[in-house]
């Protein structure tokens, strides 16, 4: 017991030591389930207690090049840990490389594995592969929506509300046009994945009839370079706006190109979603806010899911964490283990039971 009571962190509750699990995590379950358009409802999730048998998981991200894939990646590590399963992690190096992940599915069934989980490059690129797939192995969407063909189980949240909930914090701070307007430079992300075209949509509407408009958008993957180069382009063109907002990367890289340029201050800095940098970069008052989606908690979910649905015991097939807005207000009290990997933690590709 006092082994397992290591595990018991700070974004769970922990429970009295008679009983089998420890945990119980505070989530949203969606009904219908697979569907980010249906209805949500609070639930207070235990996870299986520990895996009948050491199965063999298989796991294709679509990069681990920034520190969001990374928490999502140590979340599956503890969780395999914790329950004395296998697991083999691939990664299809970046969004553009839809056959290398379509490969990845391949390698995995060739490697007898039990149950597969994706974070997809594609929303629907996939779909031929899980179709076939599905027949003989469960497959688990992780983080990133997928269409629903051959997939089992979902843990994500809806990339809608991530980006609706940055629309709506800049609407809140400017709500009226004609009145302390805001114009945006908007850095959705690579807009042939399978999230952007959501946070897109969300954030189209979060500033509806608002004062805050979008003057400049570029789209590109989600490395550093990339979006700096993107960045650059249109300060080369105007720095004529109020707010820089994008993707983790675009915000990291839009620190120090700001500084370079005088702008700091002149510009703000929203991210689409919570890494560590965009932690430190609230916490110095370099980047305004951006939403969390706990990346380790949904990596521990997909894991939860996929041995539940091998062991026939899954209940709920369709899982999220809250989503929380951070800011100055909040950034030095929230939990952040749901969210961050410590610092210590490495990129794992290989978990082997005992």
């Amino acid at each position: 017991m006092i082994s397992r009571l290591k595990h018991c962190l700070s974004f769970i509750v922990c429970l009295g030591i008679s009983t089998p699990t420890f945990a119980v995590w505070d989530i949203v379950a969606w009904d219908p389930p697979l569907d980010y358009e249906g209805q949500t409802r609070s639930l207070m999730y235990q996870p299986i207690g520990e895996a009948s048998q050491a199965w063999h998981l298989c796991v294709t991200y679509p990069h681990l090049k920034d520190p969001y894939w990374l928490s999502v990646n140590y979340g599956m590590v503890e969780e395999v840990k914790r329950l004395g399963v296998n697991m083999r992690v691939l990664e299809a190096g970046g969004y553009p490389q839809l056959a290398t992940q379509v490969e990845q599915l391949s390698h995995c069934v060739d490697a007898a594995s039990d149950a597969i989980i994706v974070g997809t490059v594609s929303f629907n690129g996939l779909s031929p592969s899980i179709r076939t797939i599905a027949k003989t192995t469960p497959v688990i969407a992780a983080v990133n929506d997928i269409a629903n063909v051959g997939i089992s189980a979902k843990a994500g949240v809806s990339w809608y509300s991530m980006g609706q909930k940055v629309g709506q914090y800049l609407a809140q701070r400017h709500p009226t046009k004609g009145t302390n307007e805001a114009k945006v430079a908007w850095f959705p992300g690579p807009k042939e994945s399978g999230w952007v075209g959501f946070i897109n949509d969300g954030f189209h509407d979060g500033i509806a009839d608002s004062g805050v408009s979008i003057v400049a958008v570029k789209w590109g993957d989600t490395g550093k370079e990339i979006q700096r180069n993107l960045l650059q382009e249109v300060l080369e063109e105007t720095d004529d706006f109020d707010y820089i907002v994008g993707t983790a990367l675009t915000a990291d890289a839009a620190v120090s190109e700001l500084l370079n340029r005088n702008l700091r201050g002149k510009i703000n800095i929203v991210s689409t979603y919570f890494t560590h940098n965009v932690f430190r970069g609230i916490k110095r008052g370099h980047i305004l806010a951006a939403p969390t989606d706990s990346p380790v908690l949904q990596g521990r979910i997909a894991v939860d899911q996929a041995v539940r649905i091998l062991e026939g015991k899954l209940t709920e097939p369709h899982l999220s964490p809250r989503i929380l807005m951070i800011d100055q207000q909040n950034v030095g009290s929230f939990d952040t283990t749901t969210s961050l990997a410590p610092a210590s933690f490495w990129p794992t590709f290989e978990v082997k039971s005992d």
